[in-house]
């Protein structure tokens, strides 16, 4: 725990029955199906980033799992647009955990270094995508401003439909959530 980390991360030997059943859905469920690109468990069994918190309330931990899942693995998205959004989430609410890991997943889904750093700072014109261009303005709106004017949603809408906006808006939401735990928590970068 870094020293300005406000949450002590409780060690799998330690939880209860309900508290067991979120650590495995996080630990054991789709966000470790694929290649290992950042540390979601520590070396003692520990959770990284926001999931150590959503133990502490196991049906609100329970809930946001499983939402962050749907987010993440059952939307229409393309996975470069998914970490797009993620990202510029991440750079509005400068939660540094959700970029270490999510510069990971979005190298991993071809975005460039280029990008990322576009990313980093703000920048969301560098995507030649017109549909990559969009999601980045349309999410720059809602973290920005808390909400489209008439014409961002109308191009959002023409571009992804109701459903698409519908999980555009869900993920936004999820990934403000998380960074703000991140932020009042103190939760870091891990020590590797």
């Amino acid at each position: 725990m870094s020293d300005n980390q406000r949450l002590a991360k409780l060690p799998p030997d330690s939880l209860d029955e309900r508290q067991r059943r979120v650590y495995d859905a996080i630990a054991g469920g789709p966000r470790t199906s694929g290649p290992t690109l950042y540390r979601l468990v520590d070396d003692q069994g520990g959770l990284e980033g926001p999931f150590n918190g959503f133990l502490l309330q196991p049906a609100v931990g329970g809930a946001l799992e499983r939402l962050g899942a749907a987010v993440r693995f059952e939307t229409s998205l393309s996975d470069r647009a998914r970490e797009i959004a993620i990202l510029i989430v991440a750079q509005h609410w400068d939660a540094g955990f959700m970029r270490y890991s999510h510069e990971a997943l979005g190298r991993h889904a071809g975005l460039t270094d280029e990008e990322l750093s576009a990313l980093r700072e703000g920048r969301v014109e560098v995507f030649g995508d017109p549909h990559e261009r969009l999601v980045a303005r349309t999410v720059r709106a809602l973290v920005s401003d808390g909400d489209l004017d008439d014409e961002h949603y109308s191009s959002a809408e023409g571009a992804l439909g109701q459903p698409g906006v519908f999980e555009l808006l869900a993920l936004v939401g999820y990934y403000a959530a998380l960074a703000l735990q991140l932020r009042v928590f103190r939760i870091g970068i891990p020590d590797d």
